[in-house]
């Protein structure tokens, strides 16, 4: 029986929309993109060398696109062509974005459907949801697949150029991006803040003060300096990074002062000067979109960019949440009713105002879904009722984004702040002032339900301001009123430097500056750590010193490729393209080649001087003193010349580079070789034995006289080993490794116990096992050595071990997910697909959602072919080559159609 055939992204949504579509419909997975532009190095013979040769991109021919089935796509493609032939209409259901728009058409490229073809967008996967779409079916809009196409072929001659120079002029693995290079820039540049920043101190004073009078009397509250002889007192904020006080209008306080108006104070008559109220009232913050929603779940939940977006997209999969890449903050009507409705059963009528509150983008381009982040359906589900169905960060994240979502429609928090601002003159005459704030919540409403939280400000915590939700209570006083003042301290500050960014407010950036689309932030922000150039310490970004010499280079040779106004407006035109208002050629036309009314020169003319840059100077870094930093072959290391000699020291891989002083240098330099401990003198030998630190970790060496021969006895210390606790007996163990534990005796082979790249391990001749820790090296029996070879052997000589984390069954497979540690370190499997996990992604908050993503990812990539073997054959006498015909490039595509596209 004919049937209707659609085709989602990925096979979770593929099985939910399934279950609530009838027989009369099938669902398949497209699995992501079908294909794509491929690199020169996967395209055929005869393309190679023709005009799509270099970028897969005919620039002459207004920037034509080679398109190629992906390899991994290849069985699914033919698998959708033969359910075509069963169908008797297309529905193309792919996500509502440009991405899942530009998927779509490469679905009807390749498929050339006979039979009718309708366009849906399932904003959610619910029943609802889904017969909305099927009764606003719609066609494949071309001016998003022209944006989406536009960025492709932009981010290819971008990427593949610069990351050509990064590659020759930096080193081997080096890449930059249109998008990723800037959020680079974003790093390095708060690095360097740090670097040239200098510290200021202030001082302030905080007394304890208590009413002593009505009904209140003993009634107190902690209040820190405001004012001294009417200018106000100095917090970190008045002062610029270099230490400079830049506000003429308010008063530095010095410590001799501080300790000055300690003591004139000491018996001085306190009483209140002022009492003011004024109104509170505070909104809701607007319901979730892509951006802020990866921002909450870093602060609230403690979830990275990726782990947040797999989270999401899992919800979203299962029909929880609404598509989960948006940059509107808008609610449907329906979503809206349900949302003021739900408010009013669980809080009361008053929890919400009369009218609907109305939310729009502050973006004019705002297009990616068109709805905001919110719970699936016309009736949101509460999140108890779903606490069977969901687990762990997929909970968390859903009563997250009900509870915002619900707030986003209640009425405001309303209260009253007070201020009350006791004096006094101290003995030397100085008129003094203390401050202290409080708010009183008498209609909490959303606050009821949910709080945003927020990053915290760099000076939040100064001029002894209570937050606006704080529940000090502060006396009934009037002006006038005596106070008891006690417990007066003087206290001292230091000014802050930047702080650097963490993955949320790093994404809060890349949003305020307009820099990429909210559903590439996550993925930027994951590159920049996977490549190395970004290492998490503690939540915050850190860069690297190959992160400082690609901006370096960047900003030497190619600023505009960096600059922020020039790639907020480079997004700004792509949106333009998605709007009609903007030739896709054009455009590409302007960026690559430049010319007459070009914003810049053309990409290809700024790569016409190559030979100018010169690789040592964008890695010297100036630390002081004629001391540089630079990147070697080994690692960071800093340089300088002592009598006509050059003198380097490995820099610390977990240095930041903003800590790396004239001091800490001279430290290194000192400390070369490792912070160097005799330990006493080999009995066989007779040569000291010395413990150090090297560039691969501590160890324990031998020092031979310049004429001796042969090489040093050397071993590392053992993980549990401490550099500065190690002793004489400790070395003299670790050299005698590798030990020989014992004889097998069916065998007569040797059994010995080894420390290798991957860890302790046993060694019979050919046959390694894994053993469980270092000191087993020492300790290990031949009766314990015999009973682990008993075992059967696992892997590479692996024993079992039990699983770091378990999961549900595969969506795909149906089997038992589990997380292990493996030889090249953790990794997710159901027993048939292993996927590594990476390094940005942590293994202890690892959600199930994450998991599965993985392992479908995995799938998609297919096996890693292996190269064959060519096995030599006996020489045989080779016909006259024939010279193949040319082959001429397909037909180039017709706009806006885009017909005929070339692929192999």
């Amino acid at each position: 029986m004919a049937q209707k055939l659609v085709i989602v992204e990925s096979p979770t949504k593929a099985g939910t929309i399934g279950g609530y579509l009838g027989d009369d419909f099938e669902v398949l997975s497209s699995v992501g993109h079908i294909r794509d532009i491929p690199a020169p190095s996967d395209m055929p013979a005869e393309m190679k060398k023709g005009p799509y040769g270099k970028y897969g991109v005919d620039v002459d021919s207004d920037f034509d696109p080679y398109y190629q089935i992906s390899p991994r796509a290849k069985k699914t493609v033919a698998e959708i062509k033969r359910r075509l032939k069963e169908a008797d209409e297309l529905y193309l259901a792919t996500d509502e974005d440009r991405e899942g728009e530009a998927i779509a058409w490469h679905l009807l490229e390749v498929l050339k459907p006979k039979v009718p073809v309708k366009r849906l967008a399932f904003h959610e996967i619910t029943r609802e949801g889904i017969e909305r779409a099927l009764a606003a079916p719609r066609e494949v809009d071309m001016e998003m697949v022209e944006a989406q196409e536009t960025r492709r072929i932009l981010d290819r001659l971008y990427g593949w150029d610069m990351s050509d120079v990064m590659r020759r002029k930096v080193g081997p693995g080096s890449s930059a991006g249109r998008v990723q290079s800037v959020a680079l820039r974003l790093v390095v540049d708060r690095e360097r803040e740090r670097m040239a920043f200098q510290a200021a101190e202030y001082w302030d004073l905080t007394a304890r003060f208590a009413a002593t009078q009505g009904a209140d009397a003993g009634v107190g509250f902690v209040s820190r300096l405001s004012k001294v002889d009417g200018k106000r007192v100095a917090s970190g904020k008045d002062f610029d990074d270099r230490g400079v006080l830049t506000n003429s209008s308010a008063h530095h306080v010095t410590a001799a002062e501080a300790a000055a108006l300690v003591s004139g104070l000491a018996h001085s008559d306190f009483s209140v000067l002022d009492v003011t109220s004024k109104p509170y009232k505070k909104r809701p913050a607007a319901p979730f979109i892509t951006s802020s929603l990866i921002q909450e779940s870093s602060r609230k939940l403690g979830l990275g960019a990726r782990q947040a977006m797999s989270v999401a997209q899992g919800l979203y999969q299962q029909g929880f949440i609404t598509y989960m890449r948006s940059d509107s903050p808008a609610l449907s009507s329906e979503a809206t009713k349900a949302a003021r409705s739900q408010a009013m059963e669980l809080f009361g009528s008053d929890a919400v105002p009369s009218s609907p509150r109305v939310y729009a983008s502050g973006d004019a381009n705002a297009q990616e879904a068109h709805e905001a982040i919110r719970p699936a359906g016309d009736r949101f589900r509460t999140p108890e009722s779903l606490r069977s169905e969901l687990r762990g960060d997929e909970f968390r994240m859903y009563e997250m984004i009900w509870k915002r979502t619900l707030a986003s429609q209640m009425a405001d928090a309303v209260g009253t702040t007070s201020t009350i601002t006791v004096g006094a003159k101290s003995s030397a005459g100085h008129a003094v002032e203390f401050a202290k704030s409080g708010t009183i919540l008498t209609s909490p409403g959303f606050r009821a339900l949910y709080i945003e939280s927020k990053e915290k400000a760099r000076y939040e915590d100064e001029d002894g301001k209570q937050p606006a939700d704080g529940d000090a209570r502060l006396p009934q006083v009037k002006a006038g009123d005596a106070m008891d003042a006690s417990e007066m301290d003087a206290l001292t500050h230091t000014t802050n430097p930047p702080p650097r960014f963490t993955q949320g407010s790093m994404i809060k950036e890349l949003e305020d500056r307009k820099l990429g689309r909210p559903s590439t932030y996550a993925s930027t922000v994951d590159v920049i750590i996977d490549r190395g150039y970004v290492r998490l310490d503690k939540k915050v970004l850190v860069p690297t010193w190959v992160a400082f010499n690609i901006i370096e280079l960047l900003e030497q040779h190619f600023p505009t490729l960096v600059d922020y106004g020039f790639t907020a407006e480079m997004e700004a035109g792509l949106d333009r393209i998605a709007a009609g208002e903007r030739a896709m050629t054009d455009w590409l036309r302007e960026f690559y080649f430049g010319g007459e009314g070009a914003a810049q020169e053309g990409l290809r003319e700024l790569l016409d001087d190559l030979g100018d840059i010169n690789p040592r100077s964008v890695n010297t870094f100036e630390i002081g003193d004629g001391i540089t930093a630079h990147n070697g072959r080994y690692g960071p290391f800093v340089e300088r010349m002592v009598d006509d000699e050059k003198q380097t020291a490995s820099i610390p891989e977990d240095l930041p580079p903003a800590d790396l002083t004239v001091a800490k240098a001279l430290e290194l330099f000192e400390n070369q070789g490792g912070d160097e401990r005799e330990l006493g003198t080999h009995p066989d030998s007779g040569y000291p034995i010395v413990a150090k630190a090297g560039r691969f970790g501590p160890y324990v060496t031998e020092q031979l006289p310049e004429d001796a021969k042969g090489k040093p006895k050397t071993a590392s210390l053992f993980k549990s080993m401490d550099l500065a606790t190690v002793t004489l007996e400790d070395a003299l163990r670790l050299m005698s490794l590798p030990r020989v534990v014992g004889e097998d005796p069916e065998s007569g082979e040797p059994i010995t116990a080894q420390n290798g790249r991957y860890g302790p391990y046993l060694k019979k001749g050919t046959d390694s096992r894994t053993i469980e820790s270092e000191e087993q090296l020492l300790s290990m029996t031949l009766d314990e050595a015999l009973a682990i070879y008993a075992q059967p052997k696992r892997g590479r000589g692996r024993t079992a071990k039990p699983p770091l984390k378990e999961f549900g069954a595969d969506p795909v497979s149906g089997k038992p997910v589990v997380v292990k540690d493996g030889r090249f370190g953790p990794y997710v499997t159901d027993g048939e697909v292993n996927a590594t996990i990476p390094k940005s992604d942590n293994v202890e908050a690892l959600g199930e959602a994450r998991a599965f993503e993985l392992l479908a990812d995995k799938r998609a990539k297919g096996p890693v072919k292996k190269k064959a073997t060519a096995k030599k054959a006996p020489a045989k006498k080779k016909p006259a080559a024939k010279k193949p015909a040319a082959k001429k490039p397909a037909a180039k595509k017709a706009a806006p159609k885009k017909a005929d596209p070339k692929e192999k």
